[in-house]
């Protein structure tokens, strides 16, 4: 039995275990969702209101999963709360927050970006995640926990995207906000760690505003062929969520303030 174990011996039956996923709609979230309820987990699908939530919900319980959908915009805090309050009323618990929603935004020359579209990227990616694992802390000091943040290769590894400043900016907050977390809730027994994506068979593209003035800033790059080197394709939803199921458990619980990048040496080309 592992240190943590002894300190919160119930912690580790999984089939107690309690799991909130933002972003679980689609893409990593849903995959995500998914693998945890596969293992025991009882998830609370978090996603702002969408015919596309309910049928997560019902993929997750087809998995075999207990669930419920939470609406809410992450990026307001009273929605974040009472959606913790609910998973809290409906469980009595939580112990893996999986910090996921996101969007691309607006890409734009820094010149022509406007406030609002800088505002509205780093609300729901870097003001959404905080307020997330805000109010994440209270219910996970019960039993430690995990939260895990998804962040990206962009900030962090990649600079090359032209346009994707306020995005870049957002995701290399998550990951200095994650050691700072990560640091300051070790006493609880509560891990925090970033994973880093690079290209994923998502829909994310589908929150993408590409701005026509992109051309006059781009600087034409020519990658070698293979720039996915492992695998020679993006990866899938499915890998990712391997990796959260990982941080999720007691297989990862002497890792804290990590980033992993998952993302077949792409961005070893690519920064």
């Amino acid at each position: 039995m592992t240190a943590q174990e002894q300190n919160h011996p119930e912690s580790y039956d999984i089939s107690k275990k309690v799991a909130i996923v933002t972003g679980a709609s689609s893409g990593i979230g849903l995959a995500s969702a998914i693998r945890l309820a596969e293992k025991g987990f009882k998830i609370g699908l978090l996603n702002r209101p969408s015919g596309e939530l309910e049928e997560a919900l019902a993929k997750v319980q087809a998995a075999g999963g207990e669930a419920i959908s939470l609406e809410a915009d992450i990026s307001v805090e009273e929605e974040v709360k009472q959606a913790v309050k609910t998973v809290m009323d409906k469980w009595r618990r939580l112990d893996v927050l999986v910090a996921n929603a996101g969007i691309n935004g607006v890409l734009s020359p820094i010149e022509h970006m406007e406030l609002e579209d800088w505002y509205q990227t780093i609300n729901i990616n870097l003001t959404g995640t905080f307020l997330c694992v805000k109010h994440a802390i209270e219910p996970l000091k019960q039993h430690g926990g995990s939260i895990i943040i998804t962040s990206s290769i962009n900030g962090n590894r990649v600079f090359s995207n032209f346009g994707m400043s306020a995005y870049s900016t957002s995701k290399a907050g998550q990951v200095a906000f994650m050691k700072m977390a990560a640091l300051e809730l070790a006493r609880y027994k509560i891990r925090v760690n970033a994973i880093c994506p690079g290209a994923i068979e998502t829909n994310i593209d589908e929150n993408t505003d590409r701005r026509p003035e992109l051309e006059e800033i781009t600087i034409p790059i020519e990658f070698p062929e293979g720039d996915h080197p492992l695998r020679h394709k993006s990866g899938t939803a499915s890998q990712v969520a391997n990796l959260v199921l990982f941080l999720a458990t007691d297989q990862s619980d002497h890792i804290t303030g990590t980033s992993v990048f998952i993302d077949g040496a792409e961005s070893l080309i690519h920064g």
